[in-house]
């Protein structure tokens, strides 16, 4: 049952998702600050590189072992204490890291932050996709723009608290605050987050009954098919952009401000393109622009890699950034549609496809310290070719 079938409100529906979509706005924005400042939270706490090794690897790692099971404990009934909470433990964790001189405490910051953002976050974006279950791709376009815009602004927010000759420490004091203030007035409006939503006629009643449905809903091909998808995607999403300052300088020959330009650019266009998707989607099938989408990635990915100016490499930079904005947004809302009322089930699955996938950065490091970064990037083109041979051979 939809949260319109209990009778609230359009009203209440609006006020809800707007609320959700200010939380993923802080938590992309907080990402958005946290990737710019590691160079100066390293010399202020002289990390070395082992360290930082641990910093990235240990939170999530933790992170994606625990999230699973919030995933199951919020389809059985726990949803509006999981959020609340994660809340209160996501201000905690972004406090501590203002605080933190040291490594261990940043380390132990950090290991809090990641599972609380898996609650206090993902459910809730688990809930907008369930209060409306007639509109998740244009909900998930809504949401994708809402990250897009606080991981634009985060470097800005840490540049203007620099420029005021502050700490970073300072830039994760005002993050705490702000998801205070969020969380005010979230418990203002507590009541209208349901703590269970089903669209079928299953109830899961204990955690083991959850872990059997989620294994269960695997034996579907659609669910397979969106969470292989999800995996593939993401080679022209987090894991290119990962790649792209480290290729222009490296590979192209680029200065580490063109880099770094590559960087905006990238942000800049798929900021445009997640802002385009939205109304797009009121008029147009997710599924036939995601087929155009990937096509046209299909060919403009090569041109990318082969040509030889630095500003023709930045204009179609432009264009990939442009046009794979949905992939996400497209696919995650496909996957939430095949698991009706199970939308905790579907962020237990996609943490754990995400543990795989999650080796795959990892992989191409090492495939691109033997064979160059120049040779590896070529394997980013499976994410078009896995995407048009999924979609055309899906069965509606």
């Amino acid at each position: 049952m939809s949260l319109r079938g209990k009778n609230k409100t359009a009203s209440q529906v609006f006020l809800l998702t707007i609320i959700f979509l200010i939380i993923e706005f802080l938590d992309e924005l907080v990402d958005g600050v946290y990737s710019p400042a590691l160079p100066l939270i390293r010399s202020d706490l002289h990390l070395n590189y082992t360290q930082i090794g641990m910093l990235l690897t240990i939170p999530n790692t933790i992170g994606s072992i625990i999230e699973p099971i919030l995933g199951i404990l919020a389809d059985i009934g726990q949803r509006r204490q999981l959020i609340l909470g994660g809340g209160i433990a996501f201000a905690g964790a972004l406090l501590l890291i203002s605080l933190s001189h040291n490594f261990p405490l940043l380390l132990t910051a950090l290991i809090l932050f990641n599972p609380a953002s898996g609650a206090f976050v993902s459910l809730s974006q688990a809930t907008l996709m369930d209060i409306e279950p007639m509109r998740h791709e244009q909900n998930m376009a809504r949401w994708a723009l809402a990250g897009s815009v606080g991981n634009t602004i985060g470097p800005l927010v840490l540049a203007v608290v620099v420029g005021l000759h502050q700490s970073w420490r300072s830039a994760f004091f005002i993050l705490a605050i702000l998801t205070i203030l969020s969380l005010v007035v979230l418990w203002k409006y507590r009541q209208l987050i349901p703590n269970t939503i089903s669209h079928s006629d299953e109830s899961i009643q204990s955690l083991g009954e959850g872990i059997c449905n989620a294994i269960k809903a695997l034996k579907q091909r659609n669910v397979l098919l969106w969470l292989t998808l999800l995996q593939f995607s993401d080679l022209m999403l987090d894991v290119l952009r990962g790649f792209v300052a480290l290729y222009f300088v490296d590979v192209v020959g680029a200065s580490n401000t063109q880099g770094s330009l590559a960087i905006a650019i990238w942000l800049g266009f798929g900021l445009v393109g997640d802002f385009l998707l939205i109304p797009l989607l009121e008029r147009v099938q997710g599924m036939a622009y995601l087929k155009l989408s990937a096509a046209v990635i299909l060919f403009a990915y090569p041109a990318f890699l082969l040509v030889p100016s630095i500003n023709i490499k930045l204009f179609i930079l432009g264009l990939l950034g442009l046009f794979n904005a949905g992939w996400y947004s497209i696919l995650q809302g496909q996957l939430y549609t095949a698991m009706p009322g199970k939308s905790g089930a579907v962020l237990t699955l996609s943490n754990l496809f995400g543990l795989v996938g999650g080796l795959i950065p990892l992989g191409l490091g090492l495939l691109a310290g033997h064979y160059g970064l120049g040779s590896t990037m070529w394997l980013l083109i499976a994410a078009p070719i896995v995407l048009l041979i999924g979609l055309f051979t899906h069965k509606m």
